[in-house]
């Protein structure tokens, strides 16, 4: 797999010295958690159902749906589109788990059976977002991500403006409100509506994105019955079990990388001090140069 530009955080554990065994192991474990939380995005593949291609839109919302062209662009050639769109290195604990997303994004986007949708957009900028926590810039942050929606073809300005859409109306809805979405009437009823539709026909395509998606809207309606999720699914005639599964990776993954940012985060601040040790260290031994190189003499006029 051909890799984005990153700062690895090994190089500077060779100018350490006394506690250089402590940072290797730190960022090493650090590492470790990541490519942990690489491995469970890798898991296993996004299951979908047929969809014929097409575009249509609903109450504002747009679905896209792929064409039956061959014409596709690679893996190898998105990922390119986004090296090209975002050049700066982006450090490694980042990095690995982006690339894993780009990859994963790219096999569900050029399937014949893809359907953009808005819970799918909301899944993904959940993960986007919990994932570049912390990041050392927060303009940055949001350039990378324009980055990597425009690498596979889509619009950022959608992803960030249907999910908070859907994350403003669920703010507003109840537990029992929000599964019963098939009797009302409004924006995001009717696109939910929709998904129900094209799912109980089997033209819908379900992704981990879209479980996540799921997920978010109950925890913004505060719906902590566990039987809710079982009844929106129910409604949407999308599979319990699969979104389990997938909340289930999602869920680890957030573990692990809370785990190695914390990591990260020990180690820059423990890099940090040994630096104001050396800056002070530097400073007092210039000053007791500058005096041993001005000597004063006695009656000197």
């Amino acid at each position: 797999m051909a890799a984005v530009t990153s700062v690895s955080f090994s190089p500077a554990m060779g100018h350490s010295s006394a506690d250089g065994r402590s940072s290797s192991s730190s960022t090493s474990s650090a590492r470790s958690l990541a490519f942990s939380a690489c491995e469970a995005l890798r898991s296993r593949t996004f299951p979908s159902a047929r969809v014929r291609g097409s575009t249509s839109s609903t109450s504002g919302f747009v679905i896209r749906c792929m064409s039956s062209s061959t014409d596709l662009p690679t893996v190898s050639q998105t990922k390119l589109n986004f090296l090209k769109a975002y050049k700066k290195p982006i450090p490694s604990i980042y990095n690995n788990v982006l690339q894993e997303l780009i990859v994963q994004q790219h096999l569900i986007k050029y399937k014949k059976t893809y359907c953009y949708d808005p819970v799918f957009a909301l899944g993904f900028v959940t993960v986007y977002d919990k994932l570049m926590e912390g990041y050392p810039s927060d303009e940055d942050r949001e350039i990378i991500f324009q980055a990597y929606i425009r690498a596979l073809q889509e619009e950022p300005e959608q992803y960030r403006n249907d999910a908070t859409k859907l994350e403003e109306w669920a703010r507003t809805q109840t537990s029992a409100a929000l599964v019963e979405f098939p009797s009302r009437e409004g924006e995001v009823e009717s696109m939910l509506k929709d998904i129900a539709e094209r799912a109980g026909a089997g033209k819908f395509s379900y992704s981990r994105f879209f479980a996540v998606g799921l997920f978010r809207l109950l925890e913004l309606s505060n719906a902590t019955d566990p039987t809710v999720l079982d009844k929106l699914c129910a409604a949407l005639n999308v599979n319990k079990r699969s979104v389990d599964r997938d909340l289930d990776v999602y869920r680890n993954l957030l573990s692990k990388l809370v785990q190695a940012k914390e990591l990260i985060k020990e180690y820059v601040e423990r890099e940090k001090k040994k630096r104001e040790e050396r800056t002070e260290s530097q400073k007092a031994s210039e000053a007791v140069k500058n005096c041993l190189g001005q000597p004063t003499y006695v009656g000197q006029m």
